[in-house]
């Protein structure tokens, strides 16, 4: 680590206490950036790197409601603005009890660089709330997302901030902050994206994100003249992101034999084919109810507990060709990778943001496997959010085929652009130097452009 990157990480530190989560982030980051910032002094001497690790705006605010005993219950919200360089702040809400300011601003920080990888005019922001969806109502999902949009929607707007869904946030929640913003504001506009088909969202946006993982996936393999046909895929998750990775890894000749939730996970040794997905599906977004009661329906499958004393998560100690991690941030750890390395895993491919530790990064990096950071890898999903604006914008909706295609073509660019920065700049094959460095530059540049602001 170079004294630049220690004095800035030390700086990060001691202005951000307590924010594990977005130090990581940035650490990984800056380190990749070291050689760049050698070769450009410019950016140093503008101070570039710390006015992107710095938000442009942090709002937080009260979300009162009132649950179906009547009882008034308080959460706490937040949107990070992260940076708007190349466009309006762009990326998700989580609604999730582990939801802090240090978590958002990870997230956050991430989502510049993705953006700006997708090659869409999007800048960077996340936010969220401490809220859990979880056994709630549908009438008190709708009466806390209309509190919480009550505040947000002074914040946001079409050329401003475009939020989307992320964890706990599906069509339900989007719907109903759309309708809540649309009776605040008195207008129709594109400013959430995921919405619903008839009411301006875009055909592949619910599976864009796990599409796109496995897309990558495909690209980096394609480098060896190998492919998905007939490789065993570890997954994680089972929401939004899992069920349509699990869906693409199908197309593609593959067999995914793992999904999970936070309880537990199922090992289905024979293979998760279209029957038991739609099962998966039908569990998850319309029953909401857990992942073991898929091996009550398919008895030849294996669920395992979650055990938070383990030091490693079983999930990740199979025999597999292939890993998608695809639930949440820093689920595989460096007993979790080198479990996966022992059991001759030969691509990971991140469809969750961050969901590796640095430690687990650098045994892959080490190992020279095919290793696609979530900044690059799971990119697919905001990037369909930047075609649905655009096509809010025309007020026109383009067919399920040709939004598909256009998000092949931007892993595809996404994955170009990985492989020749990294050459760039000596370091072939390491798709994390590729992906911070790619999506630094374009922002970088920008900001310079606009000034000290």
């Amino acid at each position: 680590m170079s004294e630049y990157v220690k004095n800035l990480m030390a700086d990060v530190k001691a202005k951000n206490p307590s924010q594990p989560e977005f130090h990581q982030a940035v650490e990984e980051v800056v380190e990749s950036l070291s050689v760049v910032m050698d070769r450009h002094p410019e950016y140093r001497a503008a101070k570039v790197l710390e006015r992107i690790i710095e938000p442009e705006r942090v709002i937080m605010f009260r979300v009162p409601w009132v649950d179906e005993q009547g009882d008034v219950q308080v959460n706490r919200g937040f949107r990070i603005e992260m940076n708007s360089a190349i466009g309006p702040y762009k990326g998700g809400l989580r609604f999730h009890p582990s939801v802090n300011l240090g978590i958002l601003k990870f997230l956050a920080f991430e989502q510049v660089f993705k953006n700006s990888l997708t090659t869409l005019p999007m800048g960077g922001g996340k936010g969220g709330s401490d809220f859990d969806p979880k056994g709630k109502s549908d009438l008190e999902v709708m009466r806390f997302t209309q509190s919480f949009m009550s505040e947000l929607f002074r914040h946001i707007g079409a050329n401003t901030d475009v939020p989307a869904g992320d964890i706990g946030v599906g069509g339900r929640e989007i719907g109903f902050m759309f309708g809540q913003y649309k009776k605040l504001r008195n207008e129709f506009t594109g400013i959430l994206t995921g919405k619903g088909l008839n009411w301006g969202g875009s055909l592949i946006r619910p599976e864009a994100t796990g599409y796109g993982s496995v897309y990558f996936a495909a690209e980096m393999l394609a480098t060896r003249n190998d492919s998905l046909e007939g490789k065993t895929c570890l997954v994680s998750g089972s929401g939004n992101v899992a069920q349509y990775t699990i869906e693409k890894i199908l197309d593609l000749g593959g067999v995914a034999v793992t999904v999970s939730d936070s309880a537990g996970y199922i090992f289905d040794e024979e293979g998760i084919n279209r029957e038991k997905l739609a099962y998966i599906m039908e569990l998850k977004n319309i029953k909401r109810g857990r992942i073991s009661e898929y091996a009550e329906k398919y008895p030849n499958a294996v669920y395992t507990p979650s055990d938070a004393s383990a030091d490693h998560n079983e999930l990740w100690n199979h025999k597999a060709n292939c890993a998608f991690p695809s639930a949440t941030q820093n689920e595989i750890n460096s007993v979790d990778a080198q479990n996966l390395l022992n059991n001759g895993v030969i691509v990971v491919s991140e469809g969750a943001n961050m969901p590796t530790t640095i430690d687990g990064v650098n045994l892959f990096i080490d190992a020279g496997i095919l290793y696609g950071p979530g900044k690059a890898a799971n990119a697919g999903g905001v990037a369909v959010s930047g075609l649905e604006m655009a096509q809010n914008s025309m007020r026109y909706g383009w067919t399920r085929e040709e939004v598909d295609n256009r998000l092949k073509m931007i892993m595809k660019d996404i994955h170009t652009t990985c492989i020749t920065t990294a050459e760039r700049f000596g370091a072939k094959g390491n798709y994390v130097l590729g992906a911070n460095i790619g999506g630094f530059i374009k922002v970088a540049d920008s900001m310079l452009d606009q000034g000290v602001v």
